[in-house]
């Protein structure tokens, strides 16, 4: 899996960590970092007016709408500019950098674009034709924007997503922890890792009867990472206090894993929002560098 292409929808928050993470995997691979902003759309205020609100109102929340958007824009643009001058990275105009020398040789560069409308299908349409997608760490606190963004990519993008820890990792993916359940998911994520456990010094493959469902155990997959060359060993781990995530980032840690790599959403998003869930649980505990994948 040739990487190249590396998508990063930047917030106002955890902007620098999720654009150090996207530089860390793009160094490996001399990619393309193509971040973004989305702008708001200040029309999303103008069905209030048939709440009992008049004309003049809307239109006041709609200029303010704008006013807000515009500082939160220029306010991330100015991270981005302040990380790539800070990194030495050649930024292209967006949808330029394929022409580039630096492409063509092999180099890491950057591009920004501001893009408007449905901020759900701009940034998951992009994400179909990235290699992978970087977001910041998910947090209880985030807003419910930050969440849905991250699950549309998740759910709608069908390519990896990465996400970024609260701060910029030392290293990333000189230590492989790879989650097994058998599922379809696990199986794509498993795919997505290759080229990182290719690189990496060492792979672990983490199994619990807790976690698994019906599908391939966990000694298929060192047999069939055997085929790629990549030697890994096996691990059982277990759950802490009946939480599931809770035993897998353990034994991530106690394995000092920078890159965990697992499928989500095994079951159902409803479910794990109402009782709980793996993926749930890692998105707003790890620590480290997430790769998932459906």
């Amino acid at each position: 899996m040739d990487i190249r292409n590396i998508l990063v929808p930047l917030t106002e928050h955890g902007t620098d960590a999720a654009l150090g993470t996207a530089l860390a995997f793009a160094e490996k691979c001399q990619a393309h970092i193509s971040a973004l902003i989305a702008i708001g759309d200040t029309r999303e205020v103008a069905p209030l007016a048939g709440e009992g609100l008049s004309g003049a109102m809307v239109e006041e929340m709609m200029q303010a709408n704008e006013a807000e958007d515009r500082r939160r824009v220029l306010a991330i643009k100015d991270k981005f500019d302040h990380f790539t001058a800070r990194h030495g990275l050649t930024v292209r105009p967006p949808e330029a950098w394929t022409d580039t020398p630096e492409v063509q040789s092999g180099g890491v560069s950057a591009s920004l674009d501001l893009i408007g409308g449905s901020e759900h299908d701009a940034i998951v349409w992009r994400a179909r034709l990235a290699d992978m997608t970087v977001v910041p760490h998910h947090s209880v606190s985030d807003n419910a924007r930050a969440s849905e963004t991250l699950h549309a990519i998740l759910f709608d993008s069908g390519r990896p997503l990465i996400v970024a820890p609260s701060a910029t990792p030392a290293s990333i993916g000189k230590r492989v922890c790879i989650a097994w359940n058998g599922t379809a998911e696990a199986s794509a994520a498993l795919r997505c890792t290759l080229p990182w456990a290719a690189r990496a010094e060492a792979v672990q493959v983490l199994v619990s009867p807790d976690y698994h469902r019906l599908g391939p155990d966990g000694d298929r997959v060192l047999a069939y990472l055997r085929l790629h060359g990549i030697h890994a060993e096996l691990r059982n781990f277990g759950a802490i206090n009946r939480n599931v995530g809770a035993g897998l980032l353990a034994a991530a840690s106690e394995y000092e894993a920078d890159l965990l790599c697992m499928g989500a959403y095994s079951h159902s998003r409803l479910r794990q929002m109402i009782i709980g869930g793996v993926t749930r649980h890692i998105l707003e505990h790890a620590k480290l560098t997430v790769l998932m994948s459906r």
